[in-house]
């Protein structure tokens, strides 16, 4: 597999080199430090794999990813930035994989077998269409620094303002995310939209009942309840399959 490297900071692109040297079955075809550079070097070099900074001079990764969309056959591109925000953007324009800095040899392992997976299939579907690929983590920040959180280890996703605060047991984050974009990263098989301010993992929901105006409450495994907005009443009932 043919990897270009885009990254304008030299260590993190250094330490992509040493990474990628230990993986057999790659070959590292060329390093970029800016956006134009790296569509100039993909369009004459050929990479299968396209490893990518979002915060670069010029074109960004997002327009980078963009500007190759067109090729036949596209490079399978993962976005590696220190920058959560453009999960959704990065989900938007087919990433295969989205890793956040610094990157551990195992997680880029993981994105390595999932551009492998595309390029078996690259003529059958693009990587982060609905039908394929889903987010599976969210970074957040806290005291401590950055948090990786499982997609599948969410309960709830609660909306304020502009911010979406992803609730997993007692403990909650924010991420700057709008509620219609996160929705549609999110899998409708193991994801329901309850409200315009909220989603609801399936397996989280103990049950539904109706107030005396014969709205619907969903009665949640923690104890909470959540009103459900008349436009989701149709996804209720057929989830509890009335």
């Amino acid at each position: 597999m043919k990897v270009l490297i885009a990254d304008d900071e030299p260590l993190a692109a250094g330490r992509l080199q040493l990474l990628l040297a230990r993986c057999e079955g790659v070959d590292l075809v060329g390093t970029a430090s800016d956006g134009d550079s790296a569509v100039r070097m993909a369009e004459a070099l050929g990479p299968d794999l396209l490893l990518l900074d979002i915060a670069m001079p010029g074109l960004d990764g997002i327009e980078v990813a963009r500007a190759l969309a067109a090729r036949r056959p596209s490079p399978a591109v993962v976005f590696i930035t220190a920058f959560d925000q453009f999960a959704v953007a990065a989900f938007e324009v087919a990433a295969v994989d989205y890793v956040m800095k610094p990157v551990e040899p195992a997680r880029l392992d993981r994105a390595l077998d999932r551009a492998r997976a595309y390029l078996r299939t690259r003529g059958e579907q693009q990587p982060g269409s609905l039908a394929s690929r889903y987010l599976e983590e969210f970074w957040a920040s806290d005291l401590s620094g950055l948090v990786r959180i499982a997609t599948r280890d969410i309960d709830r996703v609660s909306a304020e303002r502009d911010y979406m605060r992803l609730h997993v047991g007692a403990r909650s984050w924010l991420i700057h995310h709008s509620m219609n974009a996160l929705e549609d990263g999110l899998d409708p098989a193991t994801f329901i939209r309850l409200h315009r301010s909220a989603i609801v993992r399936r397996s989280f929901i103990a049950g539904f009942s109706r107030n005396p105006s014969g709205r619907w409450i969903a009665r949640l495994s923690d104890n909470s309840e959540q009103p459900v907005g008349r436009l989701y009443s149709d996804a209720v009932r057929e989830m509890a399959g009335r």
